[in-house]
Parts: C-alpha cells; sequence; structure tokens
C-alpha cells in the first residue's frame, strides 16, 4: 500500500541497487468473489499518466532520493523495455500488456494472486499465452504460492511465456516457500516476430509510455560472442563440405574469422562432451569418418585441424610481423596452415598485361598515378580470392580427404567469398570479441593483432612509408562507426550527420571554431563520396551473419536505386 495525495494505491514498487524506479499503482482491482479490494485501495487513472511522488523521511534516508516516479510507466533498459501488469489486469479485456506491447515494451512482468480453484490454471495459462500471441514479447509470471490465512491457497505456477509460447512452468502444488524458474531467451525473437505490417499500423497510433531509464542490461555481452559460431556450424553441417578455408592476413579481420571458427570447434566439443548425438554425427560426417566410427570430437585443436584451413598468401609487399602473427596464431587454434608467396602469379598477371599494352604500372612511391597504383592493389586481392578458391577446392585431394571447403570472407582480403561471418560486425565489436577470446580461449597472441597498426598490405613498405588503413580512408575506424550507424539506423543524408555531429562532437571540442567545422564537413563529404561510388557492392555481398540493423546488407533493408548521387556541397 502507498498513499499518495492521501489517496491509497495497490502498488508495486521497482527497484534497483537500492534506488526506487518506480511506483506502479494497479489500475484495474478485484472487486468480486472473494477479493474486495475497493475496501482499502483506488485504481490509478488515467492510463500511462505519472506524478512525482514525495518519499517519506524514513524512505528517503535509506536510498538518497526525495522525489520518484509513480503512475502507468515502464522501465527502459539498455537492451529492452520491461512493462508491469499486476494480477486482475491480466483477466480484463482492456489489459494494459496490449498498448504496452504496441508502445515496444517487450518483456511484461505480473506478479500475482490469483487463488487455486479446479481448472482456473487453464485459464490462466491460456491468458499469457494469448498476451504474446498476437502482439509478441516475453511474459514473467510470478504468483503467490501458500495458504492466506483463510480459505484460500495461492497454487504458484510461475510461468514465462515468448510469442504464444509457454517455455517454462513452475509446479503447481509444492511444499517449498519459495520457488524460482529461469529460462535463457533470445529478446530478438520478439522483434522479429513483431515484424508484421499490420500490427506497425496499430502500433504508430498508440499512445507513447513515459520510460524510466534503468542503467542496467538483461542481455549477457558474452553470449552475444557465439552467435556467428553457431551460425557457421549450422550452415557447414548443411552444406555437405569438409569444412572452412580462410586467408589468414596477419590482420583484426582475419584473426577474428578465426577465432569465430575456433569458438565453432569449442562449441561442438563441449556438445559432443554433453551428449547431443546429432552434434557428433555430424562431426563425424564432416570430417569423413563412417556413421558407425567411434570418433568424438573431444579436443577443439585437433576438430579445428580437421575442418579449418588457414593460408598466409605473402607478396613483396606483406611484412615480417604479419606473416608470424599468421603463424602464430595458426598454431594457437589448431589449424591446418600454409604459408606461400604468390608474387610469381601477380607478376605473370602484369607480364601479360605488358605484352597486350606494352604499359607496365608502377605504385605511387615510384611515381605512378593513383590508377596505376590502385590497379596494382586489387590485382593482390583479386588473385588472393582467385587461389583461395583454387585451395579450398583441393586442400582435401591433398590430405586425402573427400570434399571442398568453404571459402570464408573477411573484409581485408576478399573480394567475394562463399560466406563472409564478420560481415555484419563492426571493427569496434571485431576488437572486443578478439579482447573477449584472448583471456577466455586462453590464447595470448591475441593481444599482438590488438596493437597492430590496421593494414591492407598492398603497397610497398619503405622507412619512411608504411600503408594503413585509417590513413587511406582519411577516417579512424570509430568514426566510420558512427557514419555507418548514422547512415544506416538513423537513416541521415549529409546535411542531417554534419548537423548531428557538430553538435555531438561539440560537446568536447569548440563547435564555435571554423577548422572543426571544416574539419567534421571534410569527413562527411568523404564518408558519403565513398559510400554513393561504392553501393552498388552492397547488391552482391557476400551472405554474412545477421548481427544487427547495422550491417552492409543495404540490398535488403535500402531499396533506394544503388547508383546514388549524393549533393554533397554542405554549406558552411
Amino acid at each position: 500500500p502507498v498513499s499518495h495525495k492521501n489517496v491509497k494505491y495497490n502498488c508495486r514498487v521497482i527497484i534497483h541497487n537500492c534506488k526506487i524506479l518506480l511506483i506502479r499503482p494497479k489500475m484495474f482491482l478485484a472487486n468480486d468473489g472473494n477479493y474486495r479490494e475497493m475496501r482499502y485501495f483506488t485504481a490509478w487513472s488515467p492510463a500511462q499518466h505519472v506524478e512525482d511522488y514525495y518519499l517519506p523521511r524514513i524512505i528517503r534516508n535509506i536510498t538518497g532520493q526525495t522525489v520518484v516516479p509513480i503512475g502507468d510507466a515502464v522501465v527502459s533498459t539498455i537492451d529492452t523495455c520491461v512493462g508491469v501488469e499486476l494480477c486482475e489486469e491480466l483477466f480484463t479485456p482492456n489489459s494494459p500488456h496490449i498498448s504496452m506491447g504496441l508502445d515496444g515494451v517487450e518483456i511484461i512482468t505480473n506478479s500475482s494472486g490469483s487463488h487455486h480453484e479446479l481448472r482456473k490454471l487453464y485459464r490462466r495459462i491460456d491468458l499469457i499465452k494469448e498476451a504474446t500471441l498476437k502482439n509478441g514479447g516475453v511474459y514473467l509470471y510470478s504468483n503467490q504460492q501458500g495458504c492466506d490465512g483463510d480459505r484460500l491457497y495461492y497454487d504458484g505456477s510461475a510461468l514465462i511465456a515468448v510469442n504464444g509460447q509457454i517455455i517454462a512452468q513452475g509446479s503447481q502444488f509444492s511444499l517449498k516457500d519459495v520457488e524460482v524458474i529461469t529460462a535463457t531467451i533470445d529478446i530478438e525473437d520478439v522483434r522479429s516476430y513483431r515484424g508484421m505490417s499490420s500490427r506497425g499500423m496499430q502500433a504508430v497510433n498508440t499512445d507513447s509510455y513515459q520510460r524510466i531509464e534503468a542503467p542496467i542490461a538483461l542481455s549477457s555481452e558474452k553470449n552475444k560472442s557465439f552467435g556467428p559460431a553457431c551460425w557457421l556450424w549450422d550452415y557447414l553441417r548443411r552444406s555437405k563440405t569438409s569444412g572452412y578455408f580462410l586467408p589468414l592476413s596477419g590482420g583484426v579481420d582475419s584473426c577474428a574469422t578465426a577465432i569465430i571458427v575456433y569458438s565453432m570447434c569449442r562449441l561442438v566439443v563441449e556438445a559432443a562432451s554433453n551428449g547431443d548425438n546429432q552434434v557428433i554425427v555430424d562431426a563425424r560426417r564432416i570430417i569423413g569418418e563412417k556413421e558407425d566410427s567411434d570418433y568424438v570430437p573431444t579436443d577443439p585443436k585437433e576438430f579445428a585441424n580437421r575442418v579449418f584451413h588457414t593460408c598466409y598468401m605473402g607478396t613483396v609487399n606483406s611484412s615480417k610481423e604479419t606473416r608470424e602473427r599468421a603463424k602464430k596464431l595458426a598454431n594457437a587454434i589448431g589449424c591446418y596452415h600454409i604459408d606461400m608467396d604468390m608474387d610469381n602469379a601477380v607478376s605473370s598477371v602484369f607480364t601479360l598485361f605488358n605484352l597486350v599494352t606494352n604499359k607496365t604500372p608502377r605504385f605511387r612511391i615510384d611515381g605512378g598515378t593513383d590508377a596505376e597504383n590502385l590497379a596494382l592493389q586489387n590485382v593482390q586481392a583479386r588473385l588472393r580470392m582467385v587461389l583461395s578458391y583454387l585451395f579450398a577446392q583441393l586442400l582435401p585431394w591433398v590430405r586425402n580427404k573427400s570434399g571442398s571447403l568453404l571459402v570464408l570472407g573477411s573484409s581485408n582480403v576478399d573480394e567475394c567469398a562463399d560466406i563472409n561471418p564478420i560481415g555484419a560486425i563492426s571493427k569496434n565489436d571485431l576488437r572486443k570479441f578478439i579482447d573477449y577470446a584472448k583471456n577466455e580461449f586462453g590464447i595470448p597472441i591475441l593481444d599482438e593483432f590488438l596493437k597492430a597498426t590496421p593494414t591492407a598490405e598492398l603497397e610497398p613498405i619503405t622507412h619512411e612509408y608504411t600503408q594503413a588503413d585509417e590513413v587511406d580512408m582519411g577516417m579512424t575506424y570509430d568514426e566510420l562507426s558512427i557514419f555507418g550507424k548514422l547512415r544506416k539506423i538513423e537513416r541521415c543524408g549529409p546535411f542531417s550527420m554534419f548537423s548531428k555531429l557538430i553538435h555531438e562532437w561539440g560537446t568536447e571540442l569548440r563547435p564555435t571554431e571554423a577548422s572543426f567545422i571544416e574539419k567534421v564537413a571534410a569527413k562527411v563529404k568523404r564518408f558519403f563520396y565513398y559510400y554513393s561510388i561504392n553501393r552498388h557492392k552492397m547488391t552482391t555481398l557476400t551472405p554474412s551473419y545477421h548481427a544487427e540493423t547495422y550491417s552492409p546488407d543495404d540490398n535488403r533493408f535500402d531499396l533506394r536505386p544503388f547508383f546514388i548521387q549524393y549533393g554533397l556541397e554542405l554549406a558552411i
């Protein structure tokens, strides 16, 4: 009970780290049968109305707060939105979960006091399933358990439902004072389930709830790391191939891809040790063992050596450091690794070009033009992918095995591969994953990849010059992520992006300085210029694991013509 402005309300109090986030009064009171709530309480009204509640002195001394919100609001965490439904409200025709769901609330919680009657549990289950069947969402239902000191018995049966399906349920009759049920769910299932256009038509006409922000994440960053690994395993077993082939460059991108494959091998070994017969059968088939074989993957390195093949394809422009890093990484994860130089292949292409044109292109540092410099770099990248497919087709044969390999792409080395597990993951997230894997998987060599300067190594290295990705791009990877998210997720064009960045970056810098404004404008122009001239490549992207909305998979989400001409002259 909470008294607000001398009116008593039946409330649920939401608390995080000894701070009251929200006092949520009950809006529909049970006042028939065994219940007479209106003897004591008044129903909160109207819906979605919030006021300030001045805490009593005794509570202020505990929480350090003076005023907290009271009313029909929802709690917004870092990764989702949680709403509150109270007991009787589930049983009413226009339950709050309807409007909350339409307003984007993904998790509905209900702390209930529902007594036992014969067959009443069926009704509860039907109502909870219906609450998430049409609108999608997660429903967490907890119920009192035990005698109320009078004639009623409260029969527990806590429930967790997702998108109309009960995925966890507690016991109905138990002598325990407290019973806790848990379930691991993927919140993306809710977002996917809610993708129907008819729901969107109703959602846009729904009044918004006030959101109370809570500095907490309900999802685990650690578990997210294994999404691409699970995707790779499912792709491999369905493709009926013998494994994966990766051009290992010694840089962060191919390193991250290799670690994802290694984490796949770890998951396979873990599943096999837990007796997952389907994983064991698939593993035997992939490595070429007979069905009646007794092989069971027990060591991720040993399994990686059977299914994962890598190759360092060096040229005269490659450094000793990247070659060594690639070799050390391959040894650390156990994959089958080969090392080669491809200068003869590159020279052959330009020998043929010289025979046809009587011209020999030169790098920029040797006096060549930008066109010559770019062509010399592109040939190396294209030849790496041609050779990758050759080795992917024949390496199993070289090892006296059957089948072929799927070629994995990573952004610094591929033109077009079979699949690209990191194609929708930003450079920043890749670095976080590698840092996590360094400790979790016990691979200290990964620290060298994190400290290394990102480089394509397609131009000659001299004492005065070493090619670097961020220099070539004219922006850092942090800036590139910001630009990409503003363009893709927030749908910013050049001017709106420029305007946002002036204010956002201006909090640390001085937005009134002309040099600052010119630098921001120049970076935005550069980003959109290169985006527009490369947009057509998005229509033929290698399939990649869908990690988040911010990804280069534009042809599925951006239906504009792929040839884009932006007006890039921003008024300053």
